[in-house]
């Protein structure tokens, strides 16, 4: 019996150790070479328009990295990284077994985990394939360590892990911090430096050198005592080394110009990582497909480190200046952040790009890219629904438009009372005065008219991809900025604009064929040039936006330019799009933090910037004169009625007109304000506006109002007229004389029955009727009416 136990331990244990050297041997049948990881074309090198250079070494997914082989690499720093992360590196493999046992003891004794035991060759598998802290995870940890190990030597091992060492930020690669930190090759780092730089990895974080130097300081002792345990330094050279002064350069070194922009571009090449044996790995860096980088992204003589871009260096430079200096201007009101594009308007070519004032700046949020930053865009998406407006004949350009109170129900809120910056209304405006100063009442009205779907669907066609809600999200103040687009997306729906409604996509870098990062299937050209030339020629006309603006402000400029100007709600963002012949320029000034700015308009905030550039722009050129709309016709015109103008019209202006409707303008002369203009014109001082006749604005003609009972003499009715008067005003009720001495307002005393109000000044009069009639339920609040038939109560 004992015999046949002792035999079936010995088949159990045999059957464990089989088990355990298949597990072993596993990985030399997927084994991970050095080819399957190599950091191929890793470096990116960026030139300008004109093959001056723009800056650092960038991968897609924005680490700044460069690889070098291991001789390469000064040996002091591989003395000092071996001695502070595993310094029996070379004796074990892919585990270090007396590791592990201490580190358990220690947690056994500790009871909690006081040291680690992952080697060199674990934190590569770790890099390559990020796994989660878990049992599972470390066991895949172990796996893919085994697996280097079956594929790579010990050299071959190192040297892709320092070439992948997370170093502070964006940085990885000793090469790289070597020359971002130091300016110079990871070949000739002395040993005060590599000490430093072998400290940081252990936690890039906790150990930044330009927030935590005194940390920092503290590790690289640590990484010297350690060197000097493993007898590769003296301590006495430790001593000397630890005292020694060490400078750290700022983190601008390398970026000449346009850091947003080469990040964002690096970030647009399609990444494509390698599947070697099972192993799918994106955090050893991002390796172009064989054959090289794609060919948007060669330089001009097909060599495939330097990507040459569209990118003008001095303008760049210049806008990053006048970003700067614009903002400080405005510190006072709170302003912090400003982002900047230029674009060539024949070519779509990207010329300028300012994210942020500071893109390293990190306490200010520099790195965040305003360009491409989705925020409210205030009005300037207004121009697009007066152009979808006039295109589906909604509008014509004589238009007149009601600035005016309004009013409109949306269910499950309160009631949207849209009102202008000014806070004050205009009553009859023009389309050209009501876009050119922005208004908002009736930028809404236009919107009614055009339907919210329609407005989205077209500014789908003009590449908005981000207002990606429904209809109903946005409601009607999509026209005043309800939801949210980027910089890049209004450059490109104005660059449509400026080109009269020919699309073309943005355009970042060069090649033979010009293949742009800017998908071109996101915008459709949108065939109405005389339409659009239209808009272009409201946005560039000085004097109409002269109610709003004034004759002198910075939207004026010395040659024909359009522009548009936005304010999102609370003064969060600020926004100046506008375009020459030959140019599109957009601004954004705000906050990235999103607090709201002192009394900063689109005029006083991204405006001046966008003057600055323009004025920069056309400095030795001015652009040419934009050209009239194609097919239409100027005819003279009353600025109150948009008709031919009458010998009482105060005010006469050139308005475009379509041939066809010439003759409408000949038989049309008569003009009379509607009813929505009552409660306007009821605080005018003013009331030559109604064809001076006498008008009352209150009761209106068939109203019914409801008498509660036991309220005979508290409930009134006021009676509202305007008009120029001849005379003075009388008014006549059924037939009586009222007396008053009240000219355009008095209150009578609501009397059950059918009224005939009729007012008098002179020749002049006018006549309603209205009812007012027994109410049999008494009001549970005073103030409630009844809209049906036009029925109402009234209480002073």
């Amino acid at each position: 019996m004992k015999g046949i136990l002792r035999i079936k331990h010995a088949k159990t244990i045999l059957a464990v150790l089989v088990i355990c050297l298949a597990v072993r041997l596993l990985p030399y049948f997927a084994p991970v070479c050095a080819a399957d990881i190599a950091q191929n074309q890793l470096a990116m090198q960026f030139s300008d328009r004109n093959n001056l250079p723009l800056g650092t070494l960038l991968t897609r997914d924005q680490e700044h990295t460069s690889v070098i082989p291991l001789n390469q690499v000064s040996p002091q720093f591989i003395q000092a990284i071996l001695a502070a992360e595993d310094a029996s590196f070379y004796q074990h493999g892919a585990l270090d077994m007396k590791a592990v046992i201490r580190a358990m003891k220690e947690a056994i004794h500790a009871k909690r985990i006081v040291s680690g035991a992952s080697t060199i060759t674990m934190q590569l598998a770790r890099m390559l394939d990020p796994v989660p802290r878990t049992f599972s995870g470390k066991m895949q940890e172990i796996w893919l360590s085994w697996r280097l190990v079956a594929g790579m030597n010990k050299d071959e091992i190192l040297s892709a892990y320092i070439n992948r060492l997370p170093m502070g930020g964006n940085i990885y690669g000793v090469e790289a911090a070597a020359r971002t930190y130091f300016s110079i090759p990871a070949s000739d780092l002395n040993l005060a430096q590599a000490s430093f730089l072998a400290a940081i990895p252990n936690n890039p974080t906790y150990f930044n050198p330009y927030e935590h130097w005194e940390r920092l300081k503290q590790r690289q002792k640590y990484v010297l005592n350690r060197m000097v345990l493993e007898g590769y330094i003296s301590e006495a050279i430790a001593a000397r080394t630890s005292s020694e002064k060490v400078v750290f350069q700022s983190r601008q070194q390398g970026i000449i110009a346009a850091p947003h922009f080469l990040f964002w571009l690096a970030n647009q090449i399609p990444p494509t990582p390698l599947e070697k044996g099972g192993l799918v790995s994106s955090k050893e860096g991002l390796v172009p497909p064989k054959g090289g980088l794609p060919p948007f992204l060669r330089g001009a003589r097909g060599d495939q480190s330097v990507i040459r871009t569209t990118i003008n260096r001095p303008l760049q430079q210049f806008v990053e200046a006048q970003t700067q200096q614009v903002i400080s201007s405005l510190a006072a009101n709170n302003v912090h952040d400003a982002a900047a594009l230029v674009i060539d308007n024949h070519t779509g070519e990207v010329l300028a790009y300012v994210g942020s004032p500071d893109y390293f700046n990190e306490a200010k949020l520099g790195r965040n890219d305003g360009v491409q930053a989705l925020r409210q865009p205030g009005s300037t998406l207004k121009p697009f629904v007066y152009e979808l407006a006039l295109e589906k004949n909604l509008i014509r350009p004589n238009t007149i438009l009601a600035d005016v109170p309004a009013r409109y129900a949306i269910p499950g809120a309160k009631l949207y009372s849209p009102t202008d910056y000014t806070e004050s209304f205009l009553g009859p405006v023009r389309v050209r005065i009501a876009l050119a100063n922005s208004l908002n009442v009736p930028a809404v009205r236009v919107l009614e008219k055009v339907g919210v779907e329609s407005f989205l669907e077209r500014l789908h066609q003009l590449g908005f991809e981000h207002l990606n809600q429904t209809p109903e999200h946005y409601g009607l103040g999509l026209t005043l900025g309800s939801g949210e687009v980027s910089l890049w997306e209004l450059a490109r729906a104005y660059v449509i604009m400026a080109r009269f409604g020919d699309a073309i996509p943005l355009v970042s870098t060069f090649s033979d064929s010009q293949i742009s990062t800017d998908a071109i299937n996101r915008v459709s050209t949108i065939s109405n040039q005389k339409i659009w030339q239209l808009i272009t020629n409201i946005l560039s006309d000085n004097h109409a936006r002269a109610t709003a603006f004034g004759v002198d402000s910075v939207l004026n400029l010395p040659f024909p330019a359009a522009v548009k100007t936005g304010t999102s709600s609370n003064f969060r963002d600020t926004w100046t799009v506008g375009f020459t012949t030959d140019y599109t320029v957009a601004t954004w000034v705000g906050n990235f933090n999103g607090e709201p700015m002192r009394q900063v308009s689109g005029v006083t905030g991204a405006a001046p910037l966008w003057n600055r550039i323009m004025l920069h722009l056309h400095e030795h050129q001015e652009p040419a004169a934009f050209p009239p709309p194609e097919g239409l016709i100027q005819l003279p015109i009353c600025a109150i009625s948009g008709l031919k103008p009458t010998p009482d019209c105060t005010s006469v202006v050139q308005e475009y007109f379509y041939p066809e409707d010439k003759n409408n303008y000949e038989a049309e002369n008569k003009f009379d304000l509607p009813s929505e203009y009552d409660e306007w014109l009821a605080k005018q001082q003013r009331s030559h506006l109604i064809s001076n006749n006498l008008r009352i604005l209150s009761p209106h003609h068939g109203d019914i109002f409801l008498l509660y009972p036991g309220e005979a003499g508290q409930q009134k009715l006021e009676f509202k007229l305007a008009g120029n008067k001849s005379a003075p005003v009388e008014w006549w009720l059924n037939g009586e004389k009222l007396n008053t001495n009240s000219a355009n307002s008095l209150f009578w005393n609501l009397r059950p029955g059918n009224w005939t109000l009729e007012a008098r000044s002179g020749e002049m009069k006018d006549k309603v009727s209205f009812q007012v009639e027994l109410a049999s339920i008494k009001p549970r609040r005073r103030g409630f009416s009844i809209s049906n038939s036009q029925t109402k109560v009234n209480h002073p």
